[in-house]
């Protein structure tokens, strides 16, 4: 699908958008541009991916400057729209920021996709988008609604306009992972919102492999829901400790500190609101949500009987054992 193909990633330097570049590497993609406003994380993938430097071009830019958006996607067949403020509290203190990057950003890679005949723009969303309590969640669902509308609005242009939704991405920037381990390093108590706090979780490795099967899925408009693994935060704050003290050999017992929600925060997140799940298709790996404004089409391995939609009402966590074996395979610790 990408092999010989020209590639775009918003938010590139991000910690999905890295990993995405070294999983498209693979493919043999003609290029790939990577669009972002950070210069500095910038020059360090750069030396990171040296090997590829024929195929990687770095573009400086803000999804905010349409006008630049336009000339990044030139000639580009395929974009994954990364970019966006994702800092709960900060989005609550910084909210119309927060429309300016989430909102009118997603519209202007929508405008600017057109404008340069790209083949398919996948958008990244989140479970916070599912009955939004929060700013972050409000922009979320509201560039979802862009991007499920677009798809209506594009008029005889081919282009495929789709999103999909996951939860937290283990050791992404901003997670707890790195918070704990900065904790625990400095010699602090470790702070967790709640002890009883759910939340759907993965590796960034099996959220590459997802948002790639949708993209290849994707006729138009739809929501492709990640099947995501339900992960209770205290099960985590005590699998951290067990690892960074078994690897840099602390002593001291680490004391964990609840420290109540943050501003705008929810104690449990959603897959998808009740009415979504009565007209979702299920696959094994994820749910499909079909546009509501393009023709019915069939997807391959949909299944006859949909399970109950999985919830952290519903859905155990899993096990420490398998949470443990996540974090060493990605090596988050």
């Amino acid at each position: 699908m990408y092999q010989n193909k020209k590639i775009l990633i918003t938010g590139g330097t991000g910690t999905i958008g890295y990993q995405l570049t070294k999983r498209l590497l693979q493919e043999n993609p003609s290029v790939i541009r990577i669009f972002s406003r950070d210069e500095h994380k910038q020059y360090q993938m750069s030396q990171d991916f040296q090997e590829h430097a024929g195929r990687l071009r770095f573009l400086i830019g803000d999804i905010r400057d349409e006008q630049r958006l336009i000339r990044a996607f030139e000639g580009i067949d395929y974009v994954f729209h990364l970019a966006a403020m994702k800092h709960v509290p900060f989005c609550e203190y910084n909210p119309f920021e927060a429309v300016k990057t989430n909102v009118i950003g997603t519209q202007n890679v929508i405008q600017a996709a057109q404008a340069a005949g790209v083949k398919k723009v996948l958008f990244t969303s989140s479970d916070k988008a599912i009955a939004p309590t929060n700013t972050y969640g409000a922009t979320k669902l509201t560039a979802e609604r862009l991007i499920t509308a677009a798809e209506y609005q594009k008029g005889p242009n081919p282009i495929v306009f789709a999103s999909v939704r996951f939860g937290n991405v283990m050791g992404s920037r901003g997670s707890v992972i790195p918070l704990f381990k900065d904790q625990i390093l400095s010699g602090r108590a470790i702070t967790v919102t709640d002890m009883n706090m759910k939340r759907f979780m993965m590796t960034s490795t099996q959220a590459i492999s997802l948002m790639l099967k949708a993209n290849e899925l994707a006729k138009g408009g739809e929501v492709f829901v990640l099947k995501m693994p339900v992960v209770q935060l205290s099960d985590l704050a005590s699998v951290i400790i067990d690892e960074m003290t078994l690897k840099y050999n602390i002593t001291e017992p680490i004391q964990i500190k609840e420290i109540g929600l943050r501003p705008g925060e929810k104690m449990y997140e959603e897959l998808m609101t009740q009415d979504e799940e009565r007209n979702a298709l299920e696959t094994p790996e994820m749910y499909i949500l079909p546009s509501i404004f393009a023709k019915k089409h069939d997807y391959p391995g949909v299944l006859a009987e949909r399970k109950p939609v999985a919830s952290v009402f519903n859905e155990p966590p899993i096990e420490r054992s398998l949470l443990r074996h996540w974090i060493r395979e990605e090596q988050l610790i």
